[in-house]
């Protein structure tokens, strides 16, 4: 019986490309971790290049018969950007997956696309460097999937997405052509710089396959402290304060609001007697710099000036690097709202920073009041305004819960300045938000150039736009 209605043409035009080894279909697809959506593998054909040029051909020949491919790097996504359907061919990068080269003086890495985040770090630590962007799913998420979905993550504040940490790529384009500008520098001004239609577009107008990313000096220390806070505004003060003090520099500053910390902190089996969590909203707050101590005294004068706005705050400052990876677990383990409700509705907002406040006490009275009620669970990176809301039931929801809890989410977000997608992407799942919600001349835009590179819609079809 066959169960992708692929041609056993192409099949074999595929295995004579990467192997035979290196294809799956069928049955050998059940071995492998679909990752986050169970509908990845859907296709139930995978192919796993170790090159451009298999990848050129791959597409040639996907062209060739009009069967669409959907690339995967490490299947983290969140929005169903990866998901594949019968009659389609997963390109997996897993194969992708080698440092090329990484230059001290030049602060340069050359990788591929499957090289994962966590693996770029370490490499770079070795030379006393980052890539100066850091996410939960570093050991998983690929760095072409992260340019293709223009990640952000803890840094992003200080250190840009990563539209400003590539500085060149080589991707496959529709036609089975390879584009290659992997420049290895900041200052380039020859031309249309196409790199950025590539980052950001969930591999629909092409697919990357090598990317030179910028990196910057790693600290020699780090200090880590938590502080309870009673309003967003002391919270958004207090990161002000971060961006000045006097020794060492702002890192990373999280926000965690009381039900997500409350349930992060059970799930993980944490407390502490001389820290109750029951301030409305929580700053997890990481300094970098060249000496630990120094560091943990500048968050002490940190917490010094937070009791001044805020007599009632509470704090507490990692005294050891096991105490510093038990607070930023209960940041990072967000798998724990997935564990108490299964297939959880997830959401990720950018917000002005000055509307932060506002905005959180409108959803919230609004979640609250809907004849379906729900209390989100509301976490994020506070000091660029992403903020990250998880529905406490099971998902999915139905068409017009969708549509309910949308409408209070994103109501007014155009006009705020802020964005319905702050890291996560568009993928499957948002497209009618970005429909609703974006400018229908950049829409009407977007589609024009979807056309124009890919006018079969033979890359990832069905994700950013219909």
């Amino acid at each position: 019986m066959q169960v992708h209605s692929v041609s056993s043409h192409l099949l074999q035009q595929l295995a004579d490309i990467v192997g035979p080894q290196h294809q799956k279909v069928g049955a050998d697809i059940d071995a492998i971790d679909p990752g986050w959506n169970p509908h990845n593998l859907d296709a139930r054909i995978m192919v796993s290049p170790d090159s451009t040029d298999q990848i050129a051909a791959i597409i040639k020949a996907c062209g060739e018969h009009q069967t669409p491919v959907v690339t995967q790097g490490g299947r983290t996504g969140l929005v169903g950007g990866s998901i594949s359907h019968t009659g389609e061919v997963i390109l997996s990068m897993g194969r992708m997956a080698r440092i090329i080269h990484i230059d001290a003086i030049e602060r340069v890495a050359v990788v591929e696309a499957g090289v994962t985040l966590e693996a770029l770090q370490k490499a770079a630590a070795a030379l006393g460097l980052e890539p100066g962007i850091d996410l939960a799913a570093r050991g998983s998420a690929t760095l072409g999937g992260m340019a293709s979905t223009n990640a952000g993550g803890v840094m992003a504040f200080r250190n840009g997405v990563m539209r400003h940490r590539v500085l060149g790529l080589e991707a496959v384009m529709p036609d089975g052509s390879v584009m290659t500008d992997m420049t290895r520098i900041v200052k380039n001004a020859a031309g249309y710089d196409l790199k950025h239609l590539l980052i950001g577009a969930e591999g629909t107008l092409g697919i990357i396959t090598r990317l030179a990313i910028r990196l910057d000096p790693l600290p020699q220390a780090t200090a880590t402290a938590i502080f309870g806070c009673s309003t967003v505004a002391v919270a958004l003060e207090l990161v002000q304060f971060g961006l000045r003090v006097e020794t060492g520099h702002l890192r990373a500053a999280e926000a965690l609001w009381q039900p997500f910390i409350e349930l992060t902190a059970r799930a993980n089996q944490w407390s502490d007697p001389a820290f109750e969590l029951s301030k409305p909203v929580y700053l997890l707050v990481l300094l970098g710099g060249n000496e630990t101590s120094a560091l943990t005294d500048e968050l002490g004068k940190l917490f010094e000036r937070l009791i001044e706005i805020d007599p009632e705050a509470t704090g507490m400052i990692a005294q050891s690097i096991r105490q510093e990876q038990a607070l930023w677990r209960l940041r990072e383990d967000t798998d724990a709202v997935y564990r108490a409700h299964r297939f959880a509705p997830s959401y990720d907002v950018s917000i002005p920073l000055s509307e932060i406040e506002t905005y959180v006490e409108r959803i919230g009275s609004a979640l609250q009041q809907n004849s379906r009620p729900f209390a989100p669970y509301i976490f994020g990176h506070i000091a660029d305004g992403n903020l990250h809301i998880i529905l406490n039931c099971e998902g999915p929801l139905s068409a017009d819960d969708t549509e309910a809890v949308e409408a209070i989410l994103y109501r007014d977000i155009r006009a705020l300045g802020g964005s319905f997608s702050a890291e996560h992407g568009v993928g499957s799942k948002r497209i009618h938000a970005l429909l609703s919600s974006v400018d229908p001349t950049k829409v009407r835009f977007m589609k024009a150039i979807k056309a124009t590179l890919d006018p079969h819609h033979l890359l990832n079809p069905g994700k950013v736009l219909p």
